[in-house]
């Protein structure tokens, strides 16, 4: 009996280039025997298919149920075809025309099967650094254009020796069209250079890197995303030297360890972070370190300073598992950069900014084509909390629960910079850009829109904006020509948390950070919102402070103990606390100044109000970084002490202040009864997650609202975060918290084009 023959064409969208999924589909298809035709366009892939009925069925089962492990389907959408009477399936060359749609795939950790080959002597990749396949390696940063073919690539230049071509062409191979494939002898070379010189010493680079680390050096690794400083993780004179030549202080510095094994003799790692710490992405990831006394591995005191936490990432590169291995213990690894900077990728311009660093570079000749630095995340709850997110991750899209009517730009915040792109229902939030404070990152910041906007073919018809006239992203949007639309922070930081959740509002908002510019020109940070995506109102908030100093009262934290306590006291602060003794040359005229209020802008931060407490218990009066002093005080609280000081808030839903000044002085009273400092830590973090419940409380009271979203880098403290969500969901609130963008402001920029999107659908 004659069977009917059936014809189907298939259109795959997604994450579906660079992943394995022509092969895939091809070995599928031949199973099946079924014929047809499979290629890559702008769009994904296409699938023509034909044969029986049930072969047919079956293909377009396997197809949706069982993917390659790299892909990230979006949608398959099938229409009927002509039966041709084709005998055979094949893969068809790669187009480009009409709209693009196709995704390109984050840069992937190797995979088990490459390292296997990298062990191997008898095979030819053997010690290669540079082994990859169409399920693992280098993505977005080496990626020009789409189609993600090889000639849209940095791998161009290299050409395929025979064994490697053979493999590229066998439908077969796990190296079918593996855009970056190469081996020894015709793709990227390792090379050593001492600081300075201009030649390559002789030797194998591997092996002279490792000699300079053994001996105590500091050394530039070109990586995938740019360039790495290390040194040994457990070299105190090393990491110390590095720690002077980055100009970092006191931030914590991200050890590499060679294998999960490693990480665990020095850190506490649950299954969520063994997750994240062994998946495809490789992020640093935040984890709890092992008392010394426990340890079973000790890093160098200058690697995390007084820290309980430690960032640890698994090797993620051929490179890192050979350096690794030859070392035989963990290595420091940050960012190729003097603080402040963005990561140097360009091999020239590495030289001459790390070359004050590094004694010395191993390095290659494969090109980075967009900078991408490491992804940074913590576990909350078992999900994923990013505080940064990058490599691994980006150019992935956040999925919009509606879609754009138009084109949107998001130019995003200041601090811990990103842009966001959206067209359609699909939001592309950048890598990190860093701090937009000078003349390189905004560089980074233009270079990587345009990349974007080729990259996804998205012609920005609206720009949304932070309203703060002097940020560099927000005088940069005034002069684009297309739509603008002034985005307040604060509700950008709420509408990220939405934006996260797939959720419109309205919503409870709690967002608390730093600093953020306000509707009516002050310096809010302490905030409760009634929003949703289009709208908000302003409903509650910290009472403001004077701010002494302006920016430097963010450097100097105890010039906001000053402000703090002075309104706290009426003017008569007792002389007996220890950050009026330890500041009693400046401290009358910085009351004075905070008094007069000229170079005192008054704020509502949440922030600067954890500034001020974590200086009157004695943490710190100066800072070296960001939010320093709040990290620190929150590690000082002992999490077993449930007690809390009142605060009772001043209002109604509809309006109401949070009495910041009653905490600072409930703080001040318990220090000067001697109450531990661990204690004291403790109590203030409860306050203020009860706060938080009560604030909410009220708005619900008021506006019938039982979603509250939390938002703003204040909320990355694990402690207040899970305080407060307990206390909430105890009184019946349904929280959203992130957990695919920040909710420092590495995630404004995705509630920004959030906002304008919904504007323009109004």
């Amino acid at each position: 009996m004659r069977v009917s023959r059936r014809a189907v064409a298939v259109r795959v969208e997604g994450i579906v280039q660079g992943v394995g999924f022509r092969p895939f589909v091809y070995g599928l298809a031949t199973r099946l025997g079924l014929a047809g035709v499979v290629g890559n366009d702008e769009r994904g892939v296409f699938i023509e298919v034909e044969g029986g009925s049930a072969p047919v069925e079956e293909f377009l089962a396997a197809l949706a149920g069982d993917p390659p492990p790299l892909a990230v389907i979006e949608r398959i959408s099938t229409r009927p075809a002509a039966v041709t009477g084709r005998g055979t399936f094949v893969i068809a060359p790669s187009t480009a025309c009409g709209d693009r749609r196709a995704l390109v795939s984050p840069d992937v950790a190797t995979c088990d099967a490459c390292l296997r080959e990298l062990t191997d002597p008898a095979d030819r990749r053997h010690g290669y650094a540079f082994t990859n396949c169409t399920g693992c390696g280098p993505r977005f940063t080496i990626v020009r254009d789409v189609p993600y073919d090889r000639a849209n690539t940095t791998m161009t230049g290299f050409r395929m020796c025979a064994d490697c071509a053979g493999e590229y062409h066998d439908p077969a191979d796990r190296r079918f069209h593996a855009q970056p494939v190469c081996c020894p002898a015709c793709g990227p070379r390792l090379r050593f250079v001492g600081s300075g010189s201009a030649g390559d010493p002789a030797g194998d680079p591997l092996a002279r890197a490792v000699r300079l680390l053994r001996a105590g050096g500091v050394l530039a690794v070109k990586g995938l995303g740019g360039y790495h400083l290390a040194a040994l993780a457990t070299d105190e004179p090393a990491v110390a030297a590095l720690r002077s030549r980055k100009h970092r202080e006191d931030k914590p510095f991200a050890v590499m360890a060679g294998d999960l094994d490693e990480a665990r003799r020095l850190c506490v790692v649950d299954p969520a972070e063994e997750r994240l710490l062994t998946g495809p992405a490789r992020p640093v990831v935040l984890l709890r370190r092992l008392p010394d006394a426990s340890a079973a591995l000790s890093v160098a005191p200058s690697v995390a300073p007084g820290n309980r936490w430690l960032g640890v990432l698994l090797p993620y590169t051929p490179l890192h598992h050979l350096l690794l291995r030859a070392l035989g213990g963990p290595t420091v690894l940050t960012s190729g950069n003097v603080s402040d900077e963005p990561i140097a990728y360009r091999d020239e311009d590495a030289v001459e900014r790390l070359g004050g660093i590094a004694d010395a570079f191993l390095t290659h000749d494969r090109p980075i084509h967009i900078r991408t630095d490491d992804s940074v995340v913590r576990v909350f709850r078992g999900r994923d909390l990013p505080i940064r997110r990058s490599r691994g991750y980006v150019p992935h899209p956040l999925a919009l629960a509606r879609a754009a009517p138009r084109p949107v730009l998001a130019c995003g915040a200041e601090l811990k910079h990103t842009f966001c792109l959206v067209k359609d229902d699909r939001a592309f939030v950048s890598h990190h850009i860093g701090d937009l404070e000078n003349y390189e990152t905004l560089r980074s910041f233009t270079e990587g829109v345009e990349h974007f906007r080729r990259l996804f073919d998205i012609t920005p018809e609206v720009v949304a904006h932070d309203l703060h006239p002097e940020y560099l992203s927000t005088k940069w949007a005034l002069d684009q020509d297309a739509d603008l639309v002034g985005v307040q922070h604060h509700h950008a930081h709420i509408a990220s948390c939405l934006a996260d959740n797939g959720a419109a509002g309205p919503v409870a908002g709690v967002a608390f950070d730093g600093l953020g510019y306000g509707t009516d020109g002050t310096l809010w940070g302490g905030e409760f919102l009634v929003a949703d995506l289009a709208g908000f109102e302003r409903v509650g908030h910290l009472a403001p402070v004077p701010m002494p100093g302006g920016a430097t009262a963010i450097r100097q934290p105890w010039r906001m103990a000053a402000a703090y306590l002075d309104l706290a006291y009426d003017g008569d602060v007792p002389e007996d606390l220890d950050v009026v003794r330890r500041n009693a040359g400046r401290w009358a005229a910085v009351v004075a100044l905070a008094r007069r209020g000229g170079n005192a802008p008054p704020t509502s931060s949440m922030g600067r109000l954890f500034d001020a407490v974590a200086a009157v218990a004695g943490v710190r009066d100066a800072i070296s970084y960001e939010g320093q002093a709040a990290v620190e005080f929150e590690q000082l609280a002992d999490p077993a002490v449930d007690e809390a000081y009142p605060c009772d808030l001043a209002g109604t839903g509809t309006r109401f202040t949070v009495p910041g000044v009653a905490l600072v002085r409930a703080v001040a009273e318990d220090l000067r009864a001697r109450v531990p400092r661990d204690v004291v830590a403790a109590r203030f973090h409860n306050a203020v997650a009860r706060v938080v419940a009560d604030g909410c409380a009220l708005i619900r009271q008021a506006r019938g609202l039982s979603t509250v979203a939390l938002s703003g880098g204040v909320f990355q403290n694990l402690l207040l975060l899970g305080r407060a969500v307990t206390l909430l969901e105890e009184r019946g609130f349904t929280v959203l918290t992130h957990h695919r963008v920040p909710p420092n402001d590495g995630g404004v920029s995705l509630g920004q084009a959030a906002v304008a999107a919904a504007l323009d659908r109004a």
